[in-house]
C-alpha cells in the first residue's frame, strides 16, 4: 500500500507541477514546465509519505 500511495503521489505532483507555468501563459514543454514538474513530484513523494506514515502503512 506504501508503494501505492507514493506512486499516486508521484504521478499527481508531477501532473500538477507540469501546468504550473500554463499559469503565466507558458507552454507544457518548457524547460520551466519540466522544472515545476520535477519540484512537483518531489513534493508528491513527501506528501505521499507522511500521508502513508500518518496512516500506518510504514
Amino acid at each position: 500500500m506504501n508503494k501505492l500511495l507514493i506512486g499516486i503521489g508521484m504521478f499527481l505532483g508531477t501532473t500538477i507541477g507540469s501546468y504550473i507555468p500554463i499559469l503565466w501563459g507558458g507552454s507544457l514543454l518548457s524547460i520551466t514546465s519540466i522544472l515545476w514538474s520535477v519540484i512537483g513530484g518531489i513534493v508528491g513523494i513527501w506528501i505521499a509519505y507522511r500521508v502513508s506514515k500518518y496512516l500506518g502503512f510504514i
